[in-house]
């Protein structure tokens, strides 16, 4: 009725036994009711008299109506399948019956005893509390038992403590007990039968369904243990929106757009840079990104602003890790995932493993433990496998140089503009246009999650990399040159619904692959002009932009002074007026400016005023620059046959112009190493 279904709901019912007559009427309103209850969550058992019977019937017919119903509660049908309980057969039901004779009360223990022996499962529901105890009813007893969060599956010894309860009187009895160990059962169920009074023998027979309902709770923790999270299915508007998304002529613009709609200013180049590493988590050799700037300017909310648009399921966030945590992470945990760490300070202890795990894409350690059967010391291997995409902060300017090699060097802009136009978004949040922009985020967020669940990792093919040109006169570009390929794998990746995904066939195998275009090429070499030109920089992006707004000062004074640059000295106290930066900071990149001889310090022995002069007379260029990248028009027309050439079916044509001529005017004067290697922008040589 639905006064029960509403006291079910109100008391939290977990199980219900249906005792309905053994007729086909009777059998059929079980299963509609069965099907009705499961589906609210509460398991369902049948209690099942002989063919034809009811409970009335039954328990008027036996000798000890108490006994003989109390096996029948005991050996309770489970009903998790509606359908299979209504389609019990005729053959079901002779089998039943040939274990039952014929309802007399003289026979009435074997009628009991045949009921008893039908084939199931322990019909009992268990409860797990927050303080892991579980819980479970066996007639009148009431069992609960503590400590199986301790045990491990699988192990010889299960020792719990163990607590019952008689509701009829009351009594509790507790004590611990080794359930795997038959002298320790038999001991707590001559002891609990003594104090609770009832019988030795059921209390052994409700110990041995406990120890039942144990190895399941731990064959479940073991298996939520191991289970990876899941994947939300898509509904097909979802599905429609995110492919929408994938197939925009102008996803990159988009991308940047939507991240700005979700509160970050500016930023455009990094916020790319950002998402298109994230993406190349699906690749064999993802990218590694570490965002560096000063305290207090956004560089976590330029991470977190990327990951929000990353599905849950795909990011695992940590604000530190030990040296030894990552070697126990899950052999798959990490596969084709994205490891963001809040503070590379975190992290030090683990940047070894770190830095393994991004060259290598796996790691494995040896480490000593106990045997689960026999207790010896023995040595144990653990591996995590990846690859995985590595996403760091930091505001330290001496990073290890071993990890940062291996990472996109991302720089947030600390200009006084930037910091103008933050301050004019925070003022917009407070407004309603600002909270129906708290509101618009969330609906993108969701999109570009679902956008992201639907790329597949494909192969990806570039028909252009024997074109393709890099800077050679630093070892290190070995690294940087994968990082500007895997770059331009990430964007033909990100589009990979634009494309045509083609196959191979390979030793029996199908490989299928899409093919990265000029358009991926160009976007790639915008972004590593403004990334790679300035990770590959002698000094890091914010001493080179301290060492700028030094020659602007020192030119300014110089032309109010009107004295050569050369004359003029100037102390960190000048540059703190100048720049509005703090003393600490000038403290460290003026130590460094010095060291590399792009300062040259007067005085500042005891007594003495320390004074600098500006050593650097490099040009300032307005954009970071990469020398050795060709770019696409040029490949287009490397590609096509010169029309000054003779064809192949022609005789020879004449002499082209020499590749060393003479040039009219007069020439300029070769630039010098030190002064193009001074530039604050251009880096290397073509």
């Amino acid at each position: 009725t639905d006064e029960m279904r509403q006291a079910f709901r109100q008391h939290g019912v977990k199980q219900v036994l249906i005792a309905y007559d053994n007729d086909p009427a009777g059998n059929e309103a079980a299963v509609k009711l069965a099907a009705e209850l499961t589906a609210v969550g509460i398991a369902v058992f049948r209690v099942v008299f002989p063919e034809g019977m009811d409970a009335n019937g039954y328990l008027c017919q036996v000798a000890e109506p108490e006994r003989a119903f109390g096996l029948l509660l005991d050996s309770a049908v489970p009903m998790q399948d509606a359908a299979e309980v209504q389609a019990t057969t005729a053959t079901e039901r002779a089998a039943l019956a040939e274990h039952q004779p014929v309802p007399v009360p003289e026979t009435v223990s074997a009628l009991a005893a045949g009921i008893a022996a039908l084939p199931s499962m322990p019909n009992v529901v268990w409860e797990t509390g927050a303080n892991g105890e579980i819980s479970l009813t066996l007639g009148t007893q009431q069992w609960g038992i503590r400590g199986l969060s301790q045990v491990k599956a699988g192990a010889a010894v299960m020792k719990v403590n163990v607590q019952v309860v008689d509701t009829d009187s009351g009594v509790m009895f507790a004590d611990s007990v080794d359930m795997m160990s038959a002298r320790g059962r038999n001991g707590y169920a001559r002891l609990a039968a003594t104090e609770l009074g009832l019988a030795e023998g059921d209390l052994r027979r409700s110990l041995g369904q406990v120890l039942l309902v144990l190895e399941q709770c731990q064959q479940a923790g073991a298996g939520e243990q191991t289970e990876t999270p899941p994947v939300p299915e898509l509904s097909e508007d979802q599905r429609v929106a995110a492919l929408a998304l994938l197939q925009d002529p102008q996803l990159s613009e988009r991308i940047t757009a939507d991240l700005a709609a979700c509160g970050v200013v500016g930023e455009s180049t990094n916020l790319l840079a950002g998402y298109l590493a994230a993406v190349s988590r699906k690749l064999e050799r993802p990218l590694a990104v570490l965002i560096q700037s000063s305290s207090a300017a956004g560089k976590s909310s330029l991470m977190d602003a990327v990951l929000n648009l990353i599905p849950e399921e795909e990011r695992l966030q940590y604000s530190a890790m030990t040296g030894q945590s990552l070697f126990y992470l899950g052999e798959t945990n990490l596969q084709h995932k994205i490891l963001a760490i809040a503070e590379e300070e975190g992290v030090r202890q683990a940047a070894y493993a770190l830095k393994l795990l991004q060259s290598d894409g796996e790691l494995t350690i040896a480490s000593t433990g106990k045997d689960d059967a026999s207790g010896n010391l023995v040595t144990k291997q653990y591996t995590v496998k990846g690859p995985v995409m590595l996403m760091l902060t930091t505001t330290a300017i001496d990073v290890d140089e071993e990890l940062l090699n291996r990472c996109l060097v991302l720089t947030v802009n600390e200009s006084r503009e930037q910091t103008e136009a933050i301050h004019a978004l925070q003022r917009h949040k407070q407004t309603l246009e600002g909270l129906l922009a708290e509101n618009e985020k969330a609906y993108i967020t969701e999109l570009h999650q679902n956008a992201q669940r639907l790329l597949r990792p494909l192969n990806v093919v570039n028909p252009y990399a024997s074109q393709l040109t890099f800077m050679s006169d630093k070892t290190r570009t070995r690294r940087d040159h994968m990082k500007y390929l895997t770059l331009i794998q990430s964007i033909a990746l990100l589009h990979q619904h634009q494309r045509e995904v083609k196959t191979a066939e390979h030793r029996g195998k199908r490989l299928e692959y899409i093919e990265v275009t000029q358009d991926d090429i160009s976007l790639a070499n915008r972004l590593a002009h403004e990334i790679l030109g300035r990770t590959l920089d002698e000094m890091p992006p914010q001493t080179r932009k301290l060492l700028l707004l030094i020659q602007e000062m020192v030119k300014a004074t110089a032309a109010a002074q009107q004295r050569p640059v050369k004359d003029i000295r100037f102390t960190r106290r000048d540059i703190r007026s100048y720049t509005y930066w703090s003393d600490s900071q000038l403290k460290l990149h003026c130590q460094r400016l010095s060291d590399m001889e792009y300062l040259l310090t007067h005085g500042g022995s005891r007594g003495h005023l320390l004074q600098y002069e500006l050593l650097w007379n490099g040009d300032k260029a307005e954009e970071a620059h990469l020398c050795g990248l060709i770019e696409p028009e040029n490949q287009a027309a490397n590609s096509v046959y010169d029309s000054r050439k003779s064809g192949p079916d022609e005789g020879k044509s004449g002499s082209s112009l020499p590749q060393v001529r003479a040039k009219s005017g007069s020439p300029k004067p070769a630039a010098s190493r030190s002064d193009k290697g001074l530039n604050g922008s251009q880096v290397g040589r073509a």
